[in-house]
């Protein structure tokens, strides 16, 4: 018996695929490629992007055409809407809530049958049991890189995310299972590891009593790393900029291990749009978080996310997030065009702002970028550093990795041991968005 998975979305779906294999591979089935092999087939869904609940629809339309001459069992979880659950009873064999993954081979037994009412009852107690789904111990993708929840969840409620319908309210792990989970990956050898979550800084809040808060769990991966003595980097993702203390900063700055690179999300340059987002921060803020990480880690690389095209933007206001683009020298900036989405506050305005111009600006923040992160490459320059091989590149004859600061290396070598190690690059070129180096022995 052969099963397929996809997962859509971001890192945390990518990460509950990890356990969700674990549980389907203790039932005996195994992992085929080919999706047409399989007897079992899932999909993590995302709700949070059009896009990516179309692929669902596209998906689920083929693989339910080919029952009528095989043996097939389709399953969807992930980052859903309630009002996606309900379409998706019609067309999918079994639905279920990552919560409730160690029940599935029970579900998958029963074959299935989920009523309207059990999918209700289930987003009124989203995060009830997670923990056993925490519990679940995941079958990595990877051999050196890896992902750890510590929440689910978000309590933000921007006005364009659907996130706090899909996933809940903010639940933190137990931060002893965290540590533990982090430990038995670094003593395995793994290199890169990512601490996840929705809004991974408001760590702890929901148990003040109980649980230590964000810089502290960093702070205890932080003597992890002094205690083992063996180098890997660890990353988090997403904080949000409220919750950005300096205190986070200052324990980055501390720790070796801690890597010295930092996803803060801006949305936009503008206050009055920021407000329209309920991002319940303001340019101000983001600016002083920025010094600090500037003044403390100034070797630190700064990715971002931004929208164009929310509703209402002005051209004013979208040539204050290009003012700030350039201000913060962003090396990495996750753009996208604003699409409403049903569940989100802003699903019920008007999108006023038409396509052909959320295009247009997506190509102009897209342009000021490359000039950015054009800068810093250039930079690294005639200068050594640390990267992680992560495989082949594209180009013949080379592989391909990542500096601490998840800058793009390429480097001429077919040695494939050399894939999970971190090794010497000399950078003697830069693109855009990439260097190339020799290999230091």
């Amino acid at each position: 018996m052969k099963y397929h998975l996809i997962s859509l979305g971001c890192q945390m779906n990518a990460s509950d695929g990890e356990r969700v294999r674990t549980v389907i591979e203790q039932m005996g089935y195994t992992w085929t490629e080919d999706e047409k092999e399989a007897n079992l087939i899932g999909i993590l869904a995302c709700s949070v992007r059009q896009n990516a609940i179309d692929k669902v629809y596209s998906k689920i339309s083929k693989w339910n055409k080919w029952k009528n001459h095989t043996n097939l069992i389709t399953f969807v979880s992930g980052c859903v809407l309630p009002s996606d659950h309900e379409k998706f009873l019609k067309l999918f064999d079994i639905i279920f809530q990552m919560k409730d993954l160690p029940n599935l081979p029970e579900m998958i037994h029963q074959y299935g049958i989920t009523t309207p009412s059990g999918i209700q009852n289930g987003f009124d107690a989203q995060n009830d049991n997670i923990s056993e789904f925490w519990n679940v111990k995941p079958d990595y993708a990877s051999d050196f890189e890896a992902f750890v929840p510590i929440q689910n969840g978000c309590d933000k409620f921007c006005s364009f995310c659907a996130v706090p319908y899909t996933r809940g309210r903010e639940v933190s792990r137990p931060s002893t299972e965290i540590i533990s989970e982090v430990r038995s990956l670094v003593e395995r050898g793994y290199k890169s590891i990512t601490l996840l979550g929705q809004n991974v800084n408001s760590y702890g809040l929901d148990k003040p009593d109980t649980e230590v808060i964000f810089p502290e769990l960093l702070r205890q991966v932080g003597e992890l790393g002094n205690e083992i003595g063996t180098e890997f980097w660890l990353y988090f993702t997403s904080p949000h900029p409220r919750d950005m203390s300096d205190e986070v900063i200052e324990v980055i700055a501390q720790y070796k291990c801690l890597a010295k690179q930092i996803h803060l999300p801006l949305q936009s340059g503008d206050d009055k749009l920021l407000i329209a987002m309920n991002r319940k921060h303001g340019l101000e803020k983001y600016r002083q978080s920025v010094s600090t990480i500037r003044r403390l880690i100034p070797e630190a690389t700064l990715f971002t996310d931004i929208i164009v095209g929310f509703t209402g933007e002005s051209d004013e206001q979208f040539n204050a997030t290009r003012a700030a683009m350039k201000e913060f020298d962003f090396n990495m900036a996750y753009i996208a065009k604003y699409s409403p989405r049903p569940g989100a506050l802003s699903h019920r305005w008007f999108d006023s702002v038409s396509l052909d111009i959320k295009k247009e600006r997506h190509q102009i923040l897209t342009q000021d970028l490359k000039l950015t992160s054009r800068s810093y490459n250039d930079s690294m320059i005639g200068k050594t550093f640390r990267v992680l091989v992560r495989g082949a590149a594209k180009h013949d004859g080379y592989l391909a990795g990542l500096t601490e600061g998840k800058i793009n290396v390429r480097f001429l070598s077919e040695n494939t041991d050399l894939i999970g190690q971190i090794v010497d690059v000399k950078i003697k070129s830069a693109t855009a968005f990439s260097v190339e180096g020799d290999l230091l022995y």
